[in-house]
């Protein structure tokens, strides 16, 4: 049995209290329940900003969008019910064609991406490449025309949703050996991105010396099948999480572990800056800094720097969200409250702790409102419940 690695006095990953700030307080103002099937996924429309109030979220074969207006009130947009009755969207994202008509991007079990114009509310697009299931869908905020998918069958995928092609397949000898569930755009960086999944890592990737495959997509006008999609094989980092130096003793190869993040399953990557937030079932999420060794490409360290529990969280499957700026993160867990915390404090500071009687369903994913005044949470049981922030709160 291999013994934990020490780790330097003064070095220790600084924990937040569970003891709420109140810093500000939030009261339900609206509960929907949208059907009988699991709602997996909800997001707001972040692209354009005469959309912030609007949102869409997944569950079943049904994608639906709302609008969240004065008072608590939620107002029906729109909605697509997809034509395969066994499909289950897991993920959604807003994007938008280089003239800025608004898309929803959505993919699950089936593995097909549905690219929904906002404003005809057909489909746009179909994207067929993936082998498996969609865990998570996330756009470039700096070139909303492009999307990244994270899927079971192990591979990341870049795609334009303007022209329809799969520009870059994450995968290969350095990509993930299980499950893709979750990946993030660099927020200022365009060319990197962040993967983690079922195989307990989180790779960082680089697009840069494929980025003209990237410009060639925007003016392709032959078929996107016959597009030369490229295959990123390694990471910039491909043992992020456990990097393993190998001792050779008696023949008898052994591995040293010099940092480990997470032990199981890491369900949720985000950037914060150049740091990551991510998160497994360990009831935390977990803010660290990836250190790439410059002699040694390919390898590298992980600093953790904070902590933030999340009690009743050791399921997989539930992703926290932030808002626009990236100040707070609310996060919910099996027993249907929910997490705010600060982000950018150091030690972590508890916003508010959320909860109602009526809420014990596992919550999926939340969704954060452009400055946060109001938290959105998707549920196990078909629920859509909105809390607002109440006047005056801070004290």
């Amino acid at each position: 049995m291999s013994k934990p690695v020490p780790v330097a006095l003064g070095c220790e990953p600084v924990v937040g209290s569970l003891t709420s700030s109140r810093k500000r307080d939030y009261k339900v103002t609206n509960r929907l329940q949208e059907g009988k099937r699991p709602l997996y996924a909800v997001v707001f429309n972040f692209i354009d900003s005469c959309y912030f109030n609007v949102f869409a979220t997944v569950g079943g074969n049904r994608v639906t969008v709302y609008q969240c207006l004065e008072g608590g009130v939620i107002a029906v947009l729109q909605s697509y019910v997809d034509e395969d009755k066994d499909e289950s969207f897991y993920t959604v994202s807003w994007a938008c064609n280089i003239d800025g008509t608004p898309y929803v991007v959505a993919g699950g079990f089936n593995g097909i991406i549905r690219v929904i114009d906002a404003g005809s509310e057909k489909i746009h697009k179909s994207f067929v490449g993936h082998g498996d299931s969609i865990n998570e869908i996330r756009t470039q905020p700096l070139k909303p025309s492009l999307v990244v998918s994270a899927s079971k069958d192990e591979s990341v995928r870049l795609w334009n949703v303007h022209t329809g092609i799969c520009i870059l397949i994450f995968a290969g000898a350095g990509g993930h050996r299980n499950e893709v569930l979750s990946v993030d755009f660099h927020p200022s960086d365009i060319y990197r991105i962040a993967s983690c999944g079922m195989d307990n890592t989180v790779k960082i990737w680089s697009m840069k010396e494929f980025w003209t495959y990237v410009e060639k997509s925007f003016t392709w006008t032959d078929l996107p099948s016959k597009f030369p999609t490229k295959y990123v094989q390694f990471p910039v980092s491909k043992n992020l999480f456990m990097l393993q130096i190998k001792i050779y003793y008696n023949c008898i190869q052994f591995q040293v572990f010099i940092a480990s993040v997470h032990t199981n399953y890491v369900d949720c990557n985000r950037w914060l800056g150049d740091f990551i937030l991510s998160k497994s079932v360990d009831n935390e999420i977990v803010l660290w800094e990836p250190k790439v060794k410059e002699q040694t490409p390919g390898e590298g360290v992980a600093d953790i720097l904070q902590k933030y529990p999340v009690p009743e969280c050791d399921i997989w499957f539930i992703k926290f969200s932030c808002d626009f700026h990236y100040n707070a993160a609310a996060i919910g867990n099996r027993e249907g409250k929910i997490f705010v915390w600060e982000l950018q404090s150091s030690p972590p500071v508890l916003v508010a702790r959320l909860s109602h009687a009526q809420s014990k369903s596992p919550i999926r994913q939340t969704a954060m409102s452009y400055d946060g005044s109001t938290i959105l949470s998707c549920c196990e049981d078909g629920t859509i419940w909105r809390w607002d922030a109440v006047a005056n709160s801070a004290t």
